[in-house]
């Protein structure tokens, strides 16, 4: 397809936006979080509390007073209640507040205290993409499902900027009646489609508004359900009309984070407010590192969320390829990792003797004619090398703007950034500011081969605007965080993945160097695991609508079992490397919501399996009240084994097992009278039977069970899957046995 070249006024320089992958910000929070290091006594320092419902269970009008009396007896009420920073009713029964340890020691003496851990601070991890997926006007998915008409989306985040376009609320219903949120932008911020708004900030102490600031909130809820903008594009780039997942669903915001990230004090609160406000749908683009879920406050919040009937989706993180790098494991979690697209911003490459290489920038300006190329060994600060007037060679373990900068800053007048090794083939486009192009591992290896062999090595830059149907794609990004989880290894992560690199979507201000006005009209193109995971909340709206009954956990199979394992040539979905993708890399492979809204079979889980899990993993009868706010006592749970959890997928390690019998459950939600027939493909050498081979289904939602056998050889590595098969509908499960 001929490329649409992009026309940016020439004077632009650069803008450089905070939460886009890799750009790795640096933060002092020493004065939100803590005002001491733990081992003082007499400092403060902000602690989240669990402890047990009081005992006449008459919250919530008492559990402030409750609260209270685990303080310690010498603070005044005034001065108690002002060490409350958040008062949690619905995420958790407890409170944050900024304590001493020796306070913390007092609490542990009083009966109900569960828990006390510090706060901590956890990083903040489109015109084209929609119609990558599939979904377009006169599509059945949006058809069907009314482009999730009735439904609200929340949003854990930086905020949002009300004004935009993105935000409009033309063709939007009002929001239904079980809304309780509500808006702390003035009266006319807020509409049909933004129908709520609050900062959470530090317990709102600092009265701070809900406005987005830093983007990456604004960015997240358009592509969830920002409804449709024509001649959204970036600098000229990827013009088209944007449009989130589900157009048609309402927005509520609470703003958690800041430029510096985001406590897991306030982003427990935000889950608080959100299931009191009535969403169906919590998006989250942001966590940390895996840690057991008692101590894991999207986890705790995200089960309470979940017992409400509303659907999570968290980023996986952006910390792949390494292996075991997945955030937000829990099970009740969509756990969503970063894919690329088809669509490219091209910036290409021509060196001296000819060969040329297409790389990407965003940031599209006056081609850079032939000029002498160096290669310094590195771009890092107290950079020394004779660059004026060159082309710099910088490889993206320097950082992608901080290298540009000094590249300009020492009289570079052009930069080529090279992925290294583990970066693969996945490029960016940014927004650099001087003419630049992100080129792959492979054809970094061949610039600078060329450099290395040449007397007078020379190259040139030339802009070819935003090109469509590339491929392979879609591709495993290579920050994509990557499973095995760490907690439950018996159960796949990521669960899936979607969109999540170089996507379009709202942004609060003007981008490109010298603007910083504020604009309604305004788009950025960022990347990260913190733009896959609204598609996927937008598409679970689009599902909740059609079928507004369906648990959080037949949502999340109609998902995982309509998943593409090959990409848009019909070829297998690769990762960063061009390799195989892994399904600990992809999950159940790649979203596909035209056949997510209709899937046949859903695997559901009951709250008793979770139990029944928590329990198995060795957690204490505390720790599993932690999560589950219930007093319970494992002796007397059935324990349910990671692998035997009724998910949609089957993850057994040998490290346990050398066979294992797997037992699943389904439910029909297609046509009654249907049958279904199983076929299991694995590699030579594993032994798989399915039984029964046929499930036959009379009623819609009726259940049917059956048992997978699986044996194998020792030190096996070995993936396959499990189909049920109907004359409408293929359910797949992935097999994995590692």
């Amino acid at each position: 397809m001929e490329p649409n070249l992009c026309f940016p006024p020439l004077f632009l320089t650069l803008f450089l936006f905070l939460f886009s992958f890799p750009v790795i910000i640096s933060f002092d929070v020493s004065s939100t979080i803590s005002s001491t290091n733990e081992n003082s006594t007499s400092e403060t320092q902000i602690y989240i509390v669990r402890v047990q419902p009081p005992p006449n269970n008459s919250y919530p009008q008492d559990l402030t007073s409750w609260y209270e009396s685990f303080l310690p007896p010498n603070l005044d009420p005034k001065s108690a209640r002002s060490q409350i920073i958040h008062s949690y009713s619905e995420a958790i029964i407890g409170f944050a507040a900024e304590l001493t340890s020796d306070a913390i020691n007092y609490m542990k003496k009083k009966e109900g205290f569960l828990r006390a851990f510090p706060d901590e601070v956890l990083p903040l991890l489109t015109t084209h993409t929609p119609d990558f997926l599939g979904l377009h006007s006169g599509n059945e998915a949006w058809h069907n499902s009314h482009m999730g008409k009735g439904t609200i989306v929340g949003l854990l985040d930086s905020g949002v900027w009300p004004g935009h376009p993105s935000f409009d609320d033309s063709g939007i219903p009002s929001p239904p009646s079980r809304w309780k949120g509500s808006c702390h932008f003035d009266k006319l911020a807020c509409n049909k489609k933004l129908i709520g708004a609050k900062s959470i900030l530090l317990g709102g102490r600092n009265n701070e508004s809900p406005i987005d600031n830093v983007g990456h909130g604004t960015h997240t809820a358009s592509t969830a359900a920002g409804n449709f903008v024509q001649n959204a594009n970036v600098l000229g780039c990827g013009n088209g009309t944007a449009v989130g997942m589900a157009p048609k669903a309402h927005l509520a915001i609470y703003k958690v984070c800041e430029s510096w990230g985001c406590s897991r004090s306030d982003v427990l609160a935000g889950i608080d407010e959100a299931i009191k406000d009535g969403v169906d749908v919590l998006s989250i683009s942001l966590g940390g590192a895996s840690v057991p879920f008692y101590e894991d406050t999207i986890a705790i919040g995200a089960y309470s969320a979940i017992q409400k009937g509303i659907f999570v989706s968290c980023s996986a993180g952006n910390s792949g390829p390494s292996s075991s790098s997945i955030a937000n494991d829990a099970p009740w979690i969509l756990t969503v990792g970063a894919s690329t697209m088809d669509r490219k911003f091209r910036a290409a490459v021509k060196l001296g003797d000819g060969q040329e290489f297409l790389g990407e920038s965003l940031f599209q300006l006056k081609n850079l004619s032939t000029t002498t190329v160096v290669y310094p060994g590195s771009c890092m600060y107290n950079f020394s090398y004779p660059v004026k007037g060159k082309i710099v060679v910088c490889d993206i373990s320097d950082g992608i703007v901080a290298s540009g900068n000094l590249v300009k800053q020492s009289g570079g007048v052009g930069m080529i950034l090279i992925n290294q090794e583990n970066n693969g083939f996945t490029t960016l486009a940014n927004l650099h500011q001087l003419p630049a192009s992100h080129v792959d591992y492979a054809d970094g290896i061949s610039i600078k081969k060329y450099i290395k062999q040449s007397k007078n090595a020379t190259a040139s830059i030339t802009f070819e605007g935003t090109s469509l149907g590339n491929s392979p794609a879609p591709t495993i990004a290579f920050f994509s965080s990557r499973g095995p989880s760490k907690q439950t290894n018996g159960i796949l992560k990521p669960d899936i993945v979607g969109p999540g690199v170089n996507v379009l979507a709202a942004w609060p201000h003007e981008v490109g160097p010298n603007s910083k006005n504020q604009n309604n009209k305004t788009f950025n193109v960022i990347s990260g695991t913190s733009m896959s995971a609204p598609h996927l909340s937008g598409v679970a709206a689009l599902i909740k609508s059609m079928h507004p009954n369906w648990s959080p956990a037949a949502i999340k199979s109609a998902i995982m079992t309509t998943a593409d394992v090959v990409d848009h040539e019909g070829k297998p979905i690769m990762d960063e490397k061009l390799q195989n993708a892994s399904f600990f890399s992809m999950g159940a492979g790649h979203v596909n919501p035209i056949k997510a809204v209709d899937p046949g079979l859903v695997y559901d889980i009951q709250e008793n399996e979770y139990i029944g899990l928590l329990c198995a993993l060795g957690y204490t009868d505390a720790e599993v009240e932690i999560i589950t706010q219930k007093k319970i006592l494992c002796e007397k749970e059935r324990k349910v084994d990671d692998v035997e959890l009724n998910y949609p997928s089957i993850t057994v390690s040998t490290a346990i097992y050398d066979h294992i019998f797997v037992n699943r459950t389904v439910t029909n939600v297609g046509k009654p009278n249907t049958k279904y027939t199983g076929k299991v493909v694995v590699p030579k050498g594993v032994s798989a039977t399915v039984s029964p081979k046929v499930l036959e289904f009379s009623e819609v939602d009726e259940t049917q069970s059956f048992t997978v056998s699986l044996k194998w050889p020792p030190n096996t590595t070995a993936v396959g899957s499990l189909t049920w098969i109907s004359n409408e509908h293929i359910v797949r499960s992935p097999i994995v046995i590692f």
